[in-house]
């Protein structure tokens, strides 16, 4: 338990390819063009397959997270294979979650454990989407980081072991297309070949509340950089947050997995 997952930039910074742009364009809808599955899609294989626990997908049939303010210890866990999720331990499954997100290994952070079983967060909609995950077949590892985001005061905070280690003025969703309250976390990591905005984008396991989708992505939420330092302590996003260099430089040390709470 004590050894931490994959860093945000370090086995899952997708750089081999231009087509790795065009994926982090359409899973966080940031930039722009292009057609991508939608939340609700239809899982391929057809209506007789479980679907997908992913950001493109909508889990209705699975409970939500009961407590989006608490702090959790930071267990994260990641399957080797795609394993069942189900709404209540033993249950039968109604979705599968996948070992591989958006090209890099999933890590989902741990709620609430109960002999046998796993309750993590999901990144599929309805935002703080949870399931049940049998516990044999994951590795578990703890992140001691853990990223707060303050839309009032317009502050991202990062902790490390409990303490903080750096603060940054960003800039957050716009009135009519705010950045998502709650507990959410770090899904995946985005190293575009050819950058145009942002070197990095990360993905969280939120999306956008006005927004189905976004320049032909679901409308997931990200932290990413900005070439402009005017945009920060404003509320002017979509719903992702900008984050300064520094910031971002830092986030990409960030473990998969490691919860991110956003509040008012």
């Amino acid at each position: 338990m004590s050894d931490e997952p994959p860093r945000a930039a370090g086995r899952t910074a997708l750089t081999a390819a231009p087509a790795l742009l065009v994926t982090a364009l359409l899973v966080t809808g940031c930039g722009g063009g292009g057609k991508g599955p939608s939340a609700g899609a239809t899982p391929a294989g057809g209506l007789d397959k479980l679907p997908q626990a992913t950001t493109y997908t909508t889990l209705d049939d699975l409970p939500k997270d009961d407590a989006p303010s608490a702090k959790g210890d930071g267990t994260v866990v990641h399957p080797h294979d795609t394993v069942p999720v189900s709404a209540k331990p033993g249950a039968p499954a109604v979705a599968e979650l996948p070992s591989t997100q958006l090209k890099g290994p999933t890590w989902v952070p741990v709620v609430e454990s109960r002999p046998g079983w796993r309750r993590v967060l999901l990144p599929s909609r309805p935002n703080g989407v949870t399931g049940w995950i049998p516990d044999a077949g994951l590795k578990a590892a703890r992140s001691s980081s853990s990223v707060n985001v303050d839309l009032g005061d317009r502050k991202m905070t990062l902790f490390q072991g409990g303490r903080q280690v750096g603060s940054w003025s960003v800039a957050v969703g716009a009135p009519k297309t705010p950045t998502p309250t709650g507990r959410t976390f770090l899904l995946a990591s985005l190293a575009p070949e050819k950058p145009t905005y942002s070197p990095l984008i990360l993905p969280v396991g939120a999306h956008s509340a006005t927004l189905d989708s976004f320049g032909g992505g679901p409308g997931t939420v990200a932290f990413h950089g900005w070439p402009t330092r005017s945009v920060f302590g404003r509320a002017v996003t979509h719903g992702c947050v900008r984050v300064p260099a520094d910031a971002l430089k830092r986030l990409a040390k960030v473990p998969l997995g490691t919860p991110v709470l956003i509040t008012d």
